[in-house]
């Protein structure tokens, strides 16, 4: 199981990969949000999300044998791209098995990072079934996306940073608000903000119809959606939180928020024209969350961690239209 002290040596083994990302914040976003709003901008950690770190880190963590023979990956693109450049650093072939209806430029990217890409039908093929096969054929090593103890642990850098960048601005306590999927960001930033600051409580977001973590800490045992595509937050649709990941998220995190689609580009023009960062629908969940369902909140400071960035043009330009 992922602790502290592995969290602690993955941030060693990324120091000087890894990007140390911003804590960003506009006095207009605090002003719609009606508190104080900090924004730790992982879009602009490599390959345009906080997955590298986790990438890095289970790759960093792999024997030289089985780093030489290679890993792969399953993933709606930022986790595949994270592990593909990852690999391809550690000079390791990497294969990423990905939906036919990811982003186009998450598939691109993918490819550009050095990884063989593998295209499935998720409403009709089982991914882990297809990667559980390739790791099997080809002798590669399994980098899960979220359940996963080394991903978690260098997902769980980003907890560290924010407990470090938030004391510079003199906050030790509220709510850091994760944009979550399966929960390996989630459970690793609530783990390391557990040790390093304990008066901060972590709140998963989510998009609605895909609240599969909100559901589950609610009624205690894992929930799964009913689907896994059809959402424009490509990034963090998942079937259910994992089972290395939930019972961290139950002991540690305060209940889940869940915010439309519409609010959630929104959100994303809003970061555009007052913080100056892309993110993408995914990645910008927990920004609406703190801009738009304030009467959830309970802290007059909230740090909102923006995940990703690899937003197609189209789609971008979706977002901007809602303040045309």
């Amino acid at each position: 199981m992922t602790s502290l002290a592995m969290i602690e040596a993955a941030a060693k083994r990324l120091k000087g990969h890894a990007r140390l990302t911003p804590m960003l914040s506009s006095p207009f976003l605090d002003d719609i949000a009606g508190r104080r709003i900090l924004v730790k901008a992982e879009c602009l950690q490599h390959t345009g999300s906080f997955k590298f770190r986790g990438g890095w880190s289970a790759l960093s963590a792999l024997d030289e044998t089985a780093r030489a023979k290679g890993v792969i990956a399953y993933s709606s693109g930022n986790h595949a791209q994270g592990v593909a450049h990852a690999a391809t650093l550690h000079g390791a072939p990497s294969v990423i098995v990905m939906p036919s209806d990811a982003p186009q430029l998450k598939i691109d990217n993918t490819r550009a990072l050095g990884g063989e890409v593998v295209l499935y039908d998720r409403a009709t093929e089982d991914r882990d079934a297809i990667g559980q096969r390739l790791a099997s054929e080809r002798d590669l090593t399994l980098i899960k996306p979220f359940d996963e103890p080394q991903v978690i642990a260098g997902q769980g850098t980003v907890g560290l940073e924010i407990a470090a960048q938030a004391a510079e601005f003199g906050v030790t306590e509220g709510e850091v608000l994760v944009n979550c999927g399966g929960g390996g960001l989630t459970s690793g930033i609530a783990l390391a903000l557990e040790a390093r600051a304990p008066q901060m409580q972590v709140r998963p977001c989510e998009p609605k119809g895909f609240d599969d973590v909100a559901r589950s800490l609610i009624s205690g045992d894992i929930e799964r959606n009913s689907q896994t595509s059809g959402s424009i937050c490509d990034a963090i649709l998942t079937e259910s939180p994992g089972q290395i990941t939930f019972p961290i998220l139950r002991r540690l995190c305060g209940a889940g928020l869940v915010v439309t689609e519409d609010e959630a580009l929104q959100a994303m023009a809003l970061a555009f024209l007052r913080l100056k960062i892309v993110l993408e629908p995914g990645g910008a969940v927990s920004l609406a969350a703190a801009l738009f369902h304030g009467s959830e909140l309970n802290s007059e400071t909230v740090i909102v961690v923006a995940t990703g960035g690899n937003v197609d043009p189209e789609m971008f330009d979706q977002a901007l239209k809602r303040f045309a």
